[in-house]
């Protein structure tokens, strides 16, 4: 694990580091909440990442903030470069986050929600489960912890931990695969990881229909699967692209949601409204 540069050696110069993770942040019209996704990286170890925030708010204000900017120079005085990119017009989600992608160029590629707050240790996690498992990716399902008293059994009944490794699996609307999507709802998560052993290496991986807000890929893997790149143009007023990509590189190289999740949703009012077309219904053979 590499350690983060503490606040005694913020005033030297940064040594370059070969980055292994790209952190990508789609952001529109946020500032406290990407202010607090940008502060839960800072207090993430190893491995070297950097961060690549993409924007598309109708004035640009969310990423000059101060507090947003404070942010940045503490990634940037720990030794994580940070680039914040301007992005309109705006032409979709999947748009956007095919343009986050393209512009990576580390191993590993962390899709990252702008109101996602990280456990700290939790990248470093997500980064040994990768490798362990050799799969396409895994993820962190997002946790709403205004609902830990609201434990939700019926909804937990397909967790199932993955044994022997994790395999390429086909999930489609319909299939038993796609059933498991109650899983990430509320604090269900939580509440599973309360009443579940953990090997000795810290986390385990458990079969998902997908998993959002929160996703560690192989960037190469990704890039195999066709990216958030699809045949069918798509009307602007589209969600669920991260599931079709996630979902096509599961059938090549499987993926997986990690335990514990160690990712927290900020719960507040989504930024794009107009979800009339799932690209997983649509995009998809």
């Amino acid at each position: 694990m590499t350690e983060r540069r503490s606040s005694g050696r913020w005033a030297e110069p940064a040594e370059p580091v070969a980055v292994e993770i790209d952190v990508l942040i789609p952001t529109a019209g946020r500032v406290a909440e990407l202010a607090v996704t940008l502060a839960g990286l800072a207090a993430q170890d190893g491995p070297p990442f950097g961060v690549i925030v993409s924007d598309q708010s109708d004035d640009g204000e969310p990423v000059r903030h101060p507090s947003v900017q404070a942010m940045v120079r503490v990634l940037r005085a720990e030794g994580h470069p940070v680039e914040l990119v301007r992005h309109v017009p705006r032409r979709g989600l999947a748009e956007h986050r095919q343009s986050l992608l393209e512009r990576s160029s580390a191993p590993a590629v962390l899709f990252l929600d702008d109101d996602v707050w990280l456990e700290p240790g939790q990248l470093e996690r997500l980064w040994r489960a990768l490798g362990a498992l050799g799969c396409g990716f895994v993820g962190s399902a997002v946790q709403g912890l205004s609902y830990l008293d609201d434990e939700r059994p019926h909804q937990q009944e397909s967790f199932e931990l993955w044994s022997g490794g994790v395999a390429p699996e086909r999930i489609r609307r319909g299939t038993p695969g796609f059933e498991r999507w109650p899983l990430h709802n509320a604090a269900n998560l939580a509440h599973i990881a309360r009443r579940t052993a953990l090997p000795p290496e810290g986390w385990a991986a458990y079969k998902i229909a997908w998993v959002g807000g929160c996703v560690l890929f192989r960037r190469d893997a990704l890039v195999a699967s066709g990216g958030f790149v699809f045949d069918r143009e798509l009307p602007e007023g589209h969600s669920g692209e991260d599931v079709a990509a996630q979902w096509r590189v599961m059938e090549r190289f499987g993926g997986a949601g990690i335990l514990p999740s160690g990712a927290v949703h900020l719960e507040s009012p989504t930024t794009v409204p107009d979800r009339s077309v799932d690209v997983f219904d649509v995009a998809l053979d």
